[in-house]
Formats: structure tokens, C-alpha cells, sequence
């Protein structure tokens, strides 16, 4: 099979890729025939972009870049914001065979300047504001082959628009390998220094339908919106490859998506398919009690949760709103996309649902022996989309890949019906009288105290060096922090779980330390000085 009978047939083909295969050609390419091309891609700020135009765009980018002198397997880092210039500038990168590498926004300069070094890149595209910070570092090094700006122009780079505005819009897709690498991606840093995720043209074909098809039905009639930027996994992945995978459409947004935000663009865009974060939800949750106006979600069929584990509590008080259940879901930069996931009617609350077709899993104990259900352990995955391997990193990658088998960094349990419940990273687990005890089992308890609005909890160890559970807390507006609510809080623990399992200690704060994609990041809680 080539790769034109694939744009045809995808599903039936997954592990018969032809040798020569580009991502693209499944993303873009199929969806530019006939009256294809003037279907809707995206919606942004009220324009919308049809598949047509997207191809000319993507098309444009990829000439420009060659004229430049990218090669394939060369990485250009895009800096932009969630616009239709950062998809043209992602598929068009891929399409010439070079390695797009979207990097965070929001990532202080240093950590900016490490990404780059990091990488390798050739080549930058990035927003104006973002040359501004980085203009010192990129005078000082002089091995890139291009920098392109989008918005003012500035001395020294190439502007985007005009790139855009005066390129050629004709563009064959270089012929890569199905197993040269497609696109990178660095890790959140939840548990550390971010590291580069390099991923192949294959990786994607099989998770992005296998998702669509066997979770909520996905069809070239839904329109997404993903409170997640683009340059994060999530973001790319139900921004970016769900929708034109399907020949659906995708709302994006530019700004920061705070609740009233994001219900203003559901008002108002009315998508079919909400994708977010429990600490997005809970902001919501939060805010509508706050404010007491509910807004318009008539049009979502669905809404799905990934990034964390979403807490019953949240589950319950967003389905009492809106009569819409929260498909919470398992997934990873390294797995490429969701693989384990709750579907439909079939909602396990405070589980993260059942692994999807195609995949394995297996929760393991120290050993990597499997373990039986119900007891808690490591949890492994095997399937088509898992990554290739970190970059510059071969004793981790040697470590997390063994026998086909990825080694996922979570800990939690199965149930008899094969329901996995996440319990924490493999380092935020703890034991406490000789028993492992879940953070999120502990916060999901205090979260549903009328006073909390968020909270995290990590191990500390006491006066004898003995490991206890430490609950970080954020009050919710009109609560006063007092020794009397510390008592109450860790009252209400012991009520709803094994009284061992209580906070020994609890901190009120005013936030807690997330990446940039809303997940807690409990190392640097565990970091801080002891009392």
C-alpha cells in the first residue's frame, strides 16, 4: 500500500504504514480534494480558516523555510501562540522533513535559552514578543540558519506574514520514513529538568483515531476547543491532531484561559468538544459559585480531562451544572496520546477508565513482576505510539523503554473489571504505618470540604523520621485560615478515609506551584524547608 491508498484508508492499515510515510499527508493532505478544502479547519477570533487555506499557508511555510536552507531532520522551535500561523508553521515544518519543536510560552528566558541550546535548533519562528527576551542570547550565537518573527518585525529576522502573504502555496511532501522522527516535545518538568521527546511519523496514526473512534465517536462534524496551549501535549494533541485528523475543526484562543474566558468562548463558538484540565474545571466550578451565572454549554456533547487525576468531587459538581459527565484519561508526551480513558455512561469516578484497543498495560511491583489486581504498583504500557526515545538522554531512555514495554513514571492500581485508578507519580506515593498511601486519595477528601479550594499533599517526614502526609491547602474566598479549621479539615479526613491516611500537618497558602499546564508540582512542595 502507498501513501496515497493510506490517505484513503487509514484505519485499515495501521501496521502496514508504507516505508515512506509523513505524518502530513494523513493531517492535511487527504482533506485539500474537492469540496474538502472549504470545510472549516479553524475558528480564531472570528475568522475562520478553511482546509484550503491552511494547505496554502502550510505550503508557504515550508517553501520559505527551504529557501532558507532547513534540511530534513533539522528542528526549528516554534514560540507562538495558539493561532492558524502556528499550525501552518508545524505542518509545514514536518512537511519538508524538518522536526517541529513547539516550546512553552510561558517558560522564563533561561529555561528559553536551554530549550534552544538543548535542541540543536536551526531555526526559530516566534512570536515578536518573545525575540525581545531573547534577542541578547541569539546575537551571541550565530548558528542558526534563519529567525522568523511574527507581528513587528525586528532587524535581523525574517517576518512570518510576509513569508505567508508572498510564498509560493505549491509544496510536495518530502518523503521521510514512517520511522524518522516527526516532531519533538519536551516534558513538563514535573519531576524535574524538561526533557526533549522525540517522536516518529508513525507514532501518532494509530493513538490519534484508536481515541476518537473507541472513546466519545469523533466525527469531521465536531469542533473542539482545548483549554491547553499547543505547545503542550495535550494542547497539540486535541488541538491540533484530533481535529485535522478528522477533518474536524478546532476553536483556538490566544489569551490566557481563565474561566470567565473560556465559558465566554463556549457562549459564543459553541464547539462540540471540550478539553481541559481538573484545576481549569475546579476554576470554573469556583468561579461560577462565586458569581452565580451560569453560561451557555448547550453545544458540548462532551468534555474530557487529562494532565491529572480528576476528583470525584469536581465530577460530581460539573455534571450537577451542566449535565455533562467529565471523561477523565490517562495519557503522556512519552505515550503520544491518551491510552487509558473513561468512556461514556461507563464513568468510574475517581478512576482514570479502562486502557484503549491497542494498547497493553501492567501494573508491576519493583521487581517489574505483574502484580494482581487491587494492589498498587508501576504501570507499564506497550502499543504502537509509544515515544522513541529522550533526547541526549540514553540512560533514561534506556531505563523508562525496556522489552517494548515503557515504564510510565505513575503508580495506582486495577480493579477486577479493569479500571485503572491513579494514585501519583512514582516519586509522590507514600507509605505511612507500612501502607501506601495516595496523595490524590487524600486530597480528593479534602477537596470536598465546602472551605478548600485546591490543595496538594506530599510526604514529610516527623519528629522520629517517620514519613507522614503534609496537605498544602487554598481556602476558598471567605474562609479565614485558623488552628480551629486545621482540626476541622483533618476531622473530615478521618471520616472519609482510614484515619491513618490524615494530614499531620496543613499549610494554607495562597498558591500552589504548577507548570504551565496546570499540574501540581508536589516536588517542589516536598523541597521546602521542614516547620
Amino acid at each position: 500500500m502507498d501513501e496515497k491508498e493510506l490517505m484513503l484508508h487509514p484505519w485499515e492499515s495501521q501496521f502496514k504504514l508504507p516505508d515512506t510515510f509523513n505524518m502530513v499527508s494523513l493531517l492535511l493532505e487527504r482533506h485539500l480534494k474537492g469540496e474538502d478544502a472549504d470545510r472549516t479547519a479553524i475558528i480564531f477570533q472570528d475568522q475562520k480558516t478553511t482546509y484550503g487555506q491552511l494547505g496554502a499557508m502550510t505550503n508557504k511555510v515550508g517553501n520559505g523555510l527551504i529557501q532558507q536552507g532547513i534540511k530534513p531532520g533539522d528542528r526549528v522551535i516554534i514560540l507562538l501562540y495558539d493561532r492558524p500561523e502556528f499550525m501552518a508553521s508545524f505542518l509545514g515544518i514536518m512537511k519538508i522533513g524538518a522536526v517541529p519543536v513547539p516550546i512553552n510560552m510561558l517558560a522564563t528566558t533561561s529555561d528559553l535559552e536551554f530549550f534552544i541550546k538543548d535542541s540543536q535548533a536551526v531555526a526559530l519562528i516566534m512570536e515578536n514578543d518573545i525575540y525581545d527576551k531573547l534577542k541578547n542570547y541569539l546575537a551571541e550565537n550565530r548558528n542558526f540558519k534563519c529567525l522568523i518573527t511574527h507581528g513587528l518585525k525586528a532587524e535581523g529576522t525574517l517576518d512570518l506574514s510576509d513569508m505567508i502573504r508572498n510564498g509560493s502555496g505549491q509544496l510536495d511532501i518530502y518523503p521521510t520514513s514512517k520511522n524518522d522522527p516527526s516532531y519533538w516535545l519536551y516534558t513538563s518538568g514535573t519531576t524535574g529538568n524538561p526533557k526533549g521527546v522525540i517522536h516518529l511519523h508513525k507514532d501518532l496514526v494509530y493513538a490519534v483515531e484508536t481515541w476518537g473512534r473507541h472513546v466519545i465517536n469523533f466525527t469531521r462534524d465536531d469542533c473542539v476547543f482545548c483549554t491547553s496551549k499547543l505547545f503542550f501535549s495535550y494542547g497539540l494533541n486535541f488541538s491540533l491532531y484530533l481535529p485535522l485528523y478528522y477533518g474536524a475543526s478546532v476553536v483556538l484562543n490566544p489569551d490566557r484561559p481563565v474561566p470567565e474566558t473560556v465559558m465566554a468562548m463556549i457562549e459564543h463558538y459553541k464547539p462540540t468538544g471540550l478539553f481541559s484540565v481538573p484545576t481549569a474545571y475546579g476554576q470554573m466550578i469556583n468561579y461560577l459559585e462565586e458569581r452565580g451565572k451560569k453560561p451557555d454549554m448547550g453545544s458540548l456533547r462532551f468534555c474530557n480531562s487529562a494532565g491529572e487525576a480528576l476528583p470525584g468531587s469536581l465530577f460530581q459538581k460539573w455534571k450537577a451544572l451542566f449535565g455533562i459527565e467529565i471523561l477523565d484519561g490517562l495519557g503522556s508526551s512519552e505515550a503520544s496520546f491518551i491510552f487509558i480513558s473513561n468512556r461514556p455512561g461507563k464513568v468510574r469516578e475517581n478512576s482514570s477508565g479502562q486502557v484503549l484497543p491497542g494498547y497493553t498495560i501492567e501494573v508491576r511491583d519493583a521487581q517489574r513482576q505483574p502484580i494482581p489486581a487491587g494492589e498498587l504498583g508501576d504501570l507499564w504500557i506497550k502499543g504502537e505510539a509509544i515515544f522513541n526515545a529522550y533526547w541526549n538522554h540514553p540512560e533514561k531512555t534506556a531505563e523508562t523503554l525496556v522489552n517494548g514495554w515503557m515504564k510510565t513514571g505513575d503508580m495506582g492500581y486495577l480493579d477486577e473489571t479493569g479500571y485503572f485508578f491513579f494514585s501519583a507519580r512514582g516519586n509522590d506515593t507514600m507509605k505511612v504505618s507500612g501502607i501506601w498511601v495516595s496523595p490524590l486519595e487524600v486530597e480528593n477528601a479534602l477537596l470536598a470540604h465546602p472551605a478548600v479550594a485546591e490543595c496538594a499533599v506530599v510526604g514529610m517526614e516527623d519528629a522520629m523520621g517517620l514519613i507522614k502526609p503534609k496537605a498544602f491547602v487554598v481556602l476558598k474566598k471567605g474562609h479565614q485560615a485558623s488552628e480551629e479549621l486545621v482540626k476541622a479539615l483533618q476531622l473530615h479526613v478521618k471520616q472519609n478515609l482510614t484515619p491513618h491516611k490524615y494530614p499531620r500537618v496543613i499549610d494554607f497558602v495562597d498558591e500552589l506551584p504548577k507548570t504551565s499546564t496546570g499540574k501540581i508540582q508536589r516536588y517542589k512542595l516536598r523541597e521546602q524547608p521542614k516547620g
